[in-house]
């Protein structure tokens, strides 16, 4: 929640410093006098748009600062929120320029930053800011906010039921679209089918036989290898004898100086890793065989396998790929009805466990709408707006309609008095009765609002607005003090504003008549 605001050369404004309460701030004057100059640096630390023309005349730039507790902040990447904080300083910057600088507890920041920090706790309300309010779209959330946790379970699980059935209708569309295949794309898949099967790759084979061929084709070369190493080790006067004579050298010096005894044991052991190595190529040169034909058949399955790599590949997992597509969609043709019908009973149970879960959301639904109207409407009466109240009205939509966040529509009316229908609140006239209204839902919400400061501007204007052309009193003689009024005014008894003044009227007075209501020629 926001602790202090500091605002410094701001339109009429050179420096001002507002602390608010902890629960109600009113902020009054005559025209003039400041108020929407503070709203303005409000919006400008909520991140809104910001306008050279709002810096005061013969300043070099406007400044907005403002202290807040318990904002959840972003972090310096901005990917994850970090814990929250005990308090976060934010500032706001605009030259005479139009450009704007943000800093956050002294950290340059971005105008998107700022407003992702800030904004989501304040909740501005007025004449020209109840979009949300005339949005039905937007009438469910609060609903379902205010209902808490019997609703919440509700939508949770229609939600996934409502993904599930999203997913079994994608698959048998599928099924659906594989079936109706063109014979041209068919036979296609069944070609790409045949000739991968002819070659019938498996999955590591064309390494295994790359490292294979590669040892084949150089048989000759690594048997001479082999050979020549066996002979420089242990062939005659080879590298084992030379050490051998070597280590009988240093053994006979060894009698006057031990330390010579020493090396020729190490040469010994060096005696024994060469007689292994010699031994091992010897044993590898006999083992190499070189078969001409099993050369041959080791190349030509290399030539199949890079067929159909260059064909289908470049690797041959994009291969293994390409006829696993092709051979589902070849299965998916030859057991087509058998697949659309499992695909369709898969459909089927979707939809039945979506739509008891569309009724057991509708029945919560239903059964807080009534309750929440209630708790609008008695605040509304203490809003001085008489006998107008909220009624939430919740309409079933058709199937193709449904969305994720329910099979109904919920849409707040607003009933100017008893007995007078109901309208949607878009289409009501007066803005002050769209704020008055959003006053009450607010503090319904209460806690479920995740909101913590509610700035209401002009909460009590443009409430109902006509002009009253003339007014007569006459003495009805029937005691004394008691008088009739004659009023003329601008508008028809068909009006809202109208209909509102006269059941306010009736509220208050004896009798109430209508003498006409006549077109203006």
């Amino acid at each position: 929640m926001i602790d202090e605001m500091q605002v410094k050369n701001l339109a009429l404004i050179k420096q001002a410093s507002l602390v608010p309460a902890q629960g109600l701030t009113v902020l009054t004057g005559e025209t003039g006098a400041g108020k929407t100059a503070l709203l303005s640096a409000l919006k400008l630390l909520m991140g809104s748009r910001a306008d050279k023309d709002s810096v005061r005349d013969g300043q070099d730039g406007l400044e907005v600062s403002g202290r807040f507790f318990g904002l959840s902040r972003a972090s310096s990447d901005g990917d994850e929120p970090c814990e929250d904080e005990d308090e976060l300083v934010a500032v706001r910057r605009v030259g005479a320029d139009g450009r704007s600088r943000v800093t956050l507890d002294g950290r340059m920041a971005s105008v998107r930053e700022l407003a992702g920090t800030v904004s989501p706790s304040i909740d501005l309300c007025g004449q020209h800011d109840q979009q949300q309010l005339l949005k039905p779209a937007a009438h469910v959330g609060m609903l379902d906010a205010w209902a808490g946790q019997d609703v919440a379970e509700a939508l949770c699980a229609y939600r996934e039921a409502f993904v599930e059935a999203s997913r079994a209708a994608a698959e048998l569309a599928r099924v659906r679209d594989a079936g109706a295949a063109s014979s041209a794309k068919l036979d296609e898949a069944r070609f790409v089918l045949q000739r991968i099967d002819a070659v019938d790759p498996r999955e590591g084979e064309y390494e295994e036989l790359s490292a294979k061929l590669a040892r084949a084709e150089h048989a000759e070369t690594l048997a001479t290898s082999a050979y020549r190493a066996h002979q420089a080790l242990g062939g005659d006067e080879g590298a084992i004898d030379l050490l051998g004579s070597a280590a009988a050298a240093l053994d006979e010096g060894s009698r006057y100086d031990p330390e010579l005894g020493k090396l020729a044991e190490s040469l010994r052991e060096a005696g024994y890793v060469l007689e292994d190595v010699s031994r091992t190529a010897r044993d590898y040169r006999d083992g190499v065989e070189f078969d001409p034909e099993e050369l041959e058949r080791g190349q030509e399955r290399m030539a199949a396998l890079q067929g159909l790599m260059r064909a289908y590949g470049p690797r041959m997992a994009d291969v293994l790929a390409a006829r696993d597509e092709a051979a589902d969609l070849v299965s998916l043709v030859d057991d087509a009805e058998e697949r659309e019908r499992v695909a369709q009973r898969a459909v089927d149970a979707a939809e039945q466990a979506l739509a008891a879960a569309a009724r057991t959301l509708d029945d919560a639904r239903g059964e807080a709408a009534p309750r929440f109207s209630q708790a609008v409407s008695a605040q509304m009466q203490r809003l001085e707006m008489g006998a107008a109240q909220l009624v939430c009205e919740q309409r079933a939509l058709p199937r193709a309609s449904w969305t994720r966040s329910g099979a109904s529509e919920v849409e707040f009316m607003f009933q100017p008095g008893a007995g007078m229908q109901a309208r949607p609140l878009a289409r009501i006239a007066s803005g002050g009765e769209v704020s008055r209204v959003m006053l009450a839902i607010k503090v319904v919400l209460g806690q479920a609002d995740s909101v913590d400061t509610l700035v209401f501007d002009e909460v009590d204007a443009g409430v109902g607005e006509f002009n009253l052309v003339k007014i007569q009193s006459r003495p009805t003689k029937q005691a004394l003090g008691d008088y009739m009024f004659f009023v003329d005014i601008e508008g028809s008894t068909q009006d809202l504003e109208v209909q509102t003044a006269l059941n306010c009227l009736r509220l208050k007075l004896r009798e109430v008549k209508v003498l006409g209501s006549y077109p203006v020629e």
